[in-house]
């Protein structure tokens, strides 16, 4: 983080990236000295409510970052920026959102925990629009324009008002990680898996607090210990949740996403409900898995946008990828067999241990499909998930010199842009017997 004594000071002339978080209410003039290098500009946890008019004078900024302040609008302005292609407004007090606001090179937006009820028709105007995050707002429905973003890939639109999901969504082309969780179009079925939940209640106190293992948009996972546990479940992992919205949308969604999967060797589901954490936070706890697994790689940066950051050391031999691949596969027909869509098949949710064996983990943008839904829109949101998959099948062949053809074939059909012709997971487990 850069303090106002340094970019007063000139210390960060020629910076390409500025991190301000000091309370400010107004965007520093000093700011715009950096004009012809400043590329990310992160105003986010401070006491903002506008930016200047002339903040186009920043050509090259490409992200700006303001979650955390106090717009109740999002300020025209940015839609003025040429360059700029990725906004985040979090968790502010937005009700409005102008067209005039959405910059033309638009390619990621975020605006979850807002108060928000609609979008503007002119969303669906933004052709590079990739990564759109609206969990945690008051939406009942999306723009009908939105069916032209054909390369939009995630959508997060948990934790709203939708009553339905719109057809057309489901046949955009390449959209692969979707999460609808938290809405009423499946409530009854979400309260009803609550309701009906025998898992345990596990005291925070009883707990033993370890090491980082790790975090992503719903919650921070830790190794735990349970001393006065049963021998063969004192090793614990318990994840406690941000917020009462996350990234991917309502703790409680996740909780019923994780116990309606059930027990599946090679998930990571919920053992237990965290209870009492000392700052009232909610959490699961998960059995921990072996110290030889890992997570497969880090999740999307600014620039890869909507695919996972492996180690450059990262590689597999056919058959290690292909006992992945299988792992996988069980994993995600499980799911859509339980009427669940994971939402975020990514190797940023997998544990692997370098000889195949996986773990697939993070039911933060799990979606529980209602009962009444029917068997088409049900393989539509599988065939979303096999575009996942597709895209991990790409990653994994990529680092594996020595893939059999088959499998270069099978991950072109998973691919393909028409929804409709991919296949089911039945049938890419039969490929990959």
């Amino acid at each position: 983080m850069h303090t106002l004594a340094q970019l007063r000071s000139g210390e960060l002339a020629g910076i390409s990236r500025l991190d301000l978080s000091c309370g400010l209410t107004e965007l520093p003039p000093e700011v715009f000295a950096l004009a012809d290098s400043l590329e990310v500009l992160n105003l986010s946890g401070n006491a903002l409510s506008s930016l200047p008019d002339d903040l186009p004078r920043l050509h090259k900024l490409k992200v700006l970052f303001c979650s955390e302040n106090r717009f109740t609008e999002l300020p025209v302005v940015v839609g003025a920026c040429a360059s700029l292609s990725m906004v985040g407004f979090k968790s502010n007090q937005l009700t409005k959102l102008p067209a005039a606001a959405l910059p033309a090179q638009l390619r990621w937006l975020i605006l979850t925990d807002n108060q928000l009820t609609e979008l503007p028709a002119e969303l669906g105007e933004r052709p590079h629009l990739q990564k759109l995050a609206l969990a945690g707002n008051r939406l009942r429905e999306l723009p009908d324009s939105m069916a032209q973003c054909r390369r939009l890939s995630l959508l997060r639109m948990s934790a709203n008002r939708f009553q339905q999901i719109p057809p057309w969504l489901l046949e955009l082309p390449h959209l692969a990680w979707l999460a609808v969780g938290g809405n009423p179009w499946g409530a009854q079925r979400e309260s009803r898996v609550l309701e009906q939940s025998n898992l345990p209640d596990l005291d925070w106190a009883a707990l033993q607090m370890g090491e980082l293992l790790g975090q992503g948009a719903s919650g921070v996972i830790h190794a735990a210990h349970w001393p006065s546990g049963p021998a063969d479940q004192r090793g614990l992992a318990v994840k406690v949740f941000k917020g009462e919205v996350t990234s991917d949308g309502w703790p409680h969604s996740e909780w019923a996403a994780s116990l309606a999967a059930g027990l599946h060797p090679h998930l990571i589901s919920a053992s237990a409900r965290l209870v009492a954490h000392p700052q009232g936070a909610e959490g699961l706890v998960m059995p921990r898995i072996g110290g030889e697994f890992s997570t497969l790689a880090g999740p999307p940066s600014l620039s890869s946008c909507t695919r996972d950051v492996y180690p450059a050391a990262t590689q597999m031999g056919a058959e290690v990828l292909q006992r992945m691949a299988r792992g996988v596969v069980d994993a995600a027909s499980h799911l859509h067999r339980q009427g669940i869509s994971h939402g975020d098949l990514y190797a940023h949710n997998l544990l692997w241990n370098g000889r195949g064996e996986v773990h697939l983990g993070d039911f933060g943008a799990a979606s529980l499909l209602p009962d009444h839904l029917g068997v088409p829109a049900r393989q539509a949101f599988e065939r979303l998930e096999v575009l996942a998959f597709g895209h991990l099948l790409e990653e994994w062949l990529s680092r594996c010199p020595d893939a059999p053809p088959a499998l270069q074939q099978l991950q072109a059909a998973c691919v393909s842009a028409e929804p409709g012709a991919r296949p089911l997971f039945a049938e890419v487990a039969a490929a990959l017997s």
